[in-house]
Parts: C-alpha cells; structure tokens; sequence
C-alpha cells in the first residue's frame, strides 16, 4: 500500500462535499461524484461499521478501474437505505452496464438488484451476500471460514491463559448482515463442541444492530453486568472488540479477559500489540476488490468472465450464484507484521510513538 492511501480514500470519499452519499470516480472520472459516462456503478455501505469501507475497499476498487481503463462511479450511502436507493436508481438511469453493491440489509438490497436487472444490468453483490437478491456473482472471502478462525483463536488464547471453564460472551455482528451469520456459524462450530461438552460456559449471546460500535459497547456492558464471569469475548469484527475492550479497561479486566476481531483495522492491531486484544482476522481486501472489479470490467465489455469458480447457495431461495471466494488469515502478536508486508496497512498509521517498542517487538522497524 502506498504511503497516503488513508488520506487519498478518505479525500475520495469526501469529494462531493456535504452530501449525505460520498463518493468518487475512476477510469478516467473527474472526481464529481456523477455516474454519468460511467460503465460500473459501486455502491459501500457505510464508514460506521467497518473502517474498511473508507480506507481500504474505495482505494483498491477505484485502482483496479483505473487500471483497466474502466470509468466507475463509487459512491458510499452512509447507512442510509433511502440514499442507498438513490444512489441505485440514479446509477441504473445513467446507463451503467454493471452494479456492484454492498447491501445494507438484503430487502433494500433486493430491491436494488430487481431494479437494475429490469434495466438489463450486470449485478453483483460485494462482500455481503443479498438473500433472495439473484445477483449474477458474489465475490467475498469465506466467511464461516472467518467465523472458524475467531472461535479457534478465542481457544487459544484461553489456553495461553490457562483459564478454566470460562464462561465466553458473543458479540455477534447485524442480524441483517448475512455474512454475520456466517461468521457465527463458523465460530459456533468451533466453540458449541466446549459448550455441550462442559469444558467452556455459555455466556451472553447478543446480536449488535447495524454493527454500531456505540451499541456493541452498551450490549456488553449489559453483558458483564448480568455475568461478571465472563472470561472471553468472541467480538465479531475489530470495531466490536473495541468496544468490548473499553468496557473492560473501566473494570479493570483488559488484558486479562481475550477478545476476538475481524478485519485487521489500525485499531485492532494496536489493540493486539497492547495485549487487550488476542486476534483478529486478516482479509486481503486488495485482492477482493480486484477480484471484484475484475468480474465488472469483463461484464461491461461484454465478455463471460472465467474466475467465477465457486458455487454460494443463497440460503433463502436455495439458488445458486457463482461465486468468488478468498480464503482469510488469523492475526495475531506473533505476525501482525504480516499485514504490514502485505501493505494493507502502513508502518507509519500502525507504529505511533505509543506503539513503537511494541511494533519493534514483534519486528516491525
């Protein structure tokens, strides 16, 4: 990753000023927000329940059309389902051959996707699956292998720690995020066998609405206040285990109690190296996205695109939609130099003067 990327997506996301929907274009685009000429239409959730959306997948996706030559109007809806429907509709009137979308929840997201197959679009659903939506592609990493490498991560942290019978606490992604679901069932594989056998206790098991951090740490707190013995927190995402983790530190229990992530932020790997947070999940975005813009730039010259190799069964309608699937990496203390490498993110954002010994540490210099 180049240095200023952060700055650079974060400018692109405020190019069209004080509109709710930020957005920008590539392959050619002025940078006005317009999808007018634009042959890919893209539309991100949010910048609230991942940090991702604004730092990563902006970046990486307008790179991949820029290099294609392929002009793509990216824009982000801010968790706003009516702006998400603007931003569709104003995408399918101007003409574009492809959509990619990240829903929001999977009935807007249907909506969407019924619209622009009306209009004789390409469709594809980016990172989160739209149940019932019939999109042409899905391209996102594996989730419930995501889910497996969480649950087995808070294993072996609990283990490194020599706790006993500890009572684990879920705090799960958005009910209406199917990859939520996924995740949980990837986790829950690893850790129902503990539960039902005695070796670890159930504990609380709530779902944080829209993955609002705000939220996540109200649900926790509630958590330990109901279960003051809670000895590990599966959190299913990076923005989570924050979360979770604020409320330990009033309590004095970071550091003592492991905490599970996703995504691999800044913050979380920061976490990491304190020792407030055990693991994280590492999906290499980059190449989503151009996983991604690859599909979209062989469908809007009208050619049949061959990476497509997997099969997702959409758990609602039971119908089949080709896929592609990445595989994601456990982070923890011992390599979070691996993102580093990988250039998701930079030495400089992740190793401030607060975090320098640490970073040296573990070999980051």
């Amino acid at each position: 990753m180049r240095k200023g990327m952060f700055a650079l997506a974060t400018a692109g996301l405020l190019a069209t000023g004080g509109m709710s929907a930020c957005g920008t274009e590539s392959g050619g685009g002025t940078g006005s927000g317009s999808s007018g000429g634009a042959m890919v239409g893209v539309i991100l959730p949010d910048t609230k329940s991942s940090a991702r959306w604004e730092t990563a997948d902006l970046k990486y996706l307008a790179d991949a059309f820029d290099a294609a030559g392929i002009r793509a109007d990216i824009k982000n809806a801010q968790g706003d389902k009516a702006s998400f429907q603007t931003i569709a509709d104003g995408m399918i009137q101007s003409g574009v051959k492809v959509l990619m979308t990240v829903n929001l929840d999977s009935g807007t997201g249907k909506n969407v996707l019924a619209n622009a197959k009306k209009a004789g679009i390409h469709t594809i659903d980016y990172d989160r699956l739209t149940l019932s939506g019939g999109a042409d592609y899905y391209v996102s990493f594996d989730n419930v292998e995501v889910g497996k490498l969480q649950g087995q991560g808070l294993v072996d942290c609990l283990a490194e720690k020599r706790v006993t019978g500890p009572v684990v606490a879920y705090l799960n992604g958005s009910p209406t995020d199917n990859n939520a679901t996924l995740f949980k069932e990837g986790y829950d594989s690893v850790l129902k066998p503990k539960f039902d056998s005695g070796e670890f206790t159930k504990g609380p098991d709530d779902a944080v609405p829209d993955w609002d951090n705000a939220k996540g740490g109200t649900i926790f707190e509630q958590q330990l206040t109901k279960d003051n013995k809670i000895a590990g927190v599966l959190a299913a995402n990076d923005g989570l285990a924050n979360a979770a983790i604020e409320v330990l530190k009033k309590n004095k229990l970071n550091g003592t109690v492991p905490v599970t992530g996703q995504d691999a932020t800044v913050q979380g790997l920061q976490n990491i190296l304190a020792g407030d947070q055990c693991m994280t999940v590492y999906k290499a975005i980059k190449k989503e996205a151009e996983a991604a813009a690859a599909l979209a730039v062989a469908l809007a010259r009208g050619e049949t695109p061959s990476t497509a190799t997997n099969i997702v069964i959409d758990p609602e309608s039971k119908a089949a939609v080709k896929s592609v699937l990445l595989k994601p990496e456990a982070i923890t203390k011992a390599n979070v130099k691996t993102v580093i490498d990988d250039g998701f993110v930079t030495k400089e954002a992740l190793c401030t003067a607060a975090f320098a010994e640490a970073c040296a540490d573990v070999g980051i210099s």
